[in-house]
């Protein structure tokens, strides 16, 4: 099953006798409340239109846990998950389509959350919303409730010491911008660099100019110069496990599985006992 899906084939199934539930998860990383400005309200902009049928799903309330110690968005409580995504309207025998505003990464988020908790047939729109040419709907949406029962893997998941232990045995991808890695500039995290042995491999190089993701035989190509041959346990890791979650779904996009470490840098860098390597060298 591919995981991505374009906007006119979204129109297509939702034109068709057994359309998806669709799910809005417009969200963004801000800063600029520390300058005073209001943090971006997404249940604000769905209701200012939305693809009709879609239903609002908030990434820092119903897909991540409070921040904490496991980072800023550590993983929600499993039930809670399962109860906001039947509140949704999701079902297991139902395909789920799931979009956000154009980066991709609180959509992917959402996509992984419900493929990790076992559902079958989950999508992303490729580009979000943007490359939706249809009419928009405004106001909220109250769908029927759905029937979801998460049922969480045992693989596909790490935890930080699982995620240092395979920066030495496999191959760990650092999803954040090159900076952040080399560790000179911090704008979020305690201290800045990366887990040792981590490569460098920003998500938006995943990407072309319009959002979209890049061919499969590109991106599989570029994870094969990054060190994702055949054979290796590759995982992925970001900040707080957003952008992360995108990088995984280019990864499964060019046919690669790959496992997530949720608490990300958020997590590894407010220990200060753990490790941290800086500059371009992944040691």
């Amino acid at each position: 099953m591919n995981a991505i899906i374009s906007a006119t084939e979204l129109a297509d199934d939702l034109a068709g006798r057994r359309p998806p539930t669709l799910l809005d998860v417009r969200w963004q990383l801000s800063v600029a409340q520390a300058a005073g400005e209001p943090p971006f309200d997404g249940r604000a902009a769905f209701e200012e239109g939305h693809i009709p049928g879609a239903v609002f799903v908030d990434l820092d309330e119903e897909l991540a846990a409070p921040p904490g110690t496991g980072g800023r968005h550590p993983l929600p409580d499993i039930a809670e998950f399962g109860a906001a995504m039947r509140r949704a309207g999701v079902s297991a025998d139902r395909p789920v389509v799931v979009y956000d505003g154009g980066q991709g990464w609180a959509a992917a988020r959402a996509w992984w959350m419900l493929r990790w908790t076992g559902h079958p047939d989950v999508r992303v729109l490729d580009g979000g919303l943007p490359t939706w040419e249809g009419p928009l709907e405004t106001g909220l949406t109250t769908p029927a409730a759905g029937d979801f029962r998460p049922n969480p893997a045992a693989e596909g998941l790490l935890d930080a010491d699982g995620a240092a232990a395979l920066a030495r045995s496999g191959l760990l991808l650092d999803a954040r911008a090159g900076e952040r890695y080399r560790g000179e500039v911090e704008p979020i995290d305690r201290v800045g660099g990366h887990i040792p042995g981590a490569v460098s491999a920003p998500t938006n190089e995943n990407v072309a100019p319009d959002g979209r993701f890049r061919p499969a035989e590109e991106l599989h190509a570029r994870f094969k110069s990054l060190g994702a041959t055949d054979g290796t346990e590759i995982g992925v890791y970001c900040g707080s496990g957003v952008s992360g979650a995108h990088e995984v779904l280019a990864l499964a996009v060019a046919g690669i599985p790959a496992a997530l470490y949720v608490g990300s840098w958020s997590e590894w860098s407010s220990d200060p006992s753990r490790p941290v390597a800086v500059g371009p060298d992944p040691q």
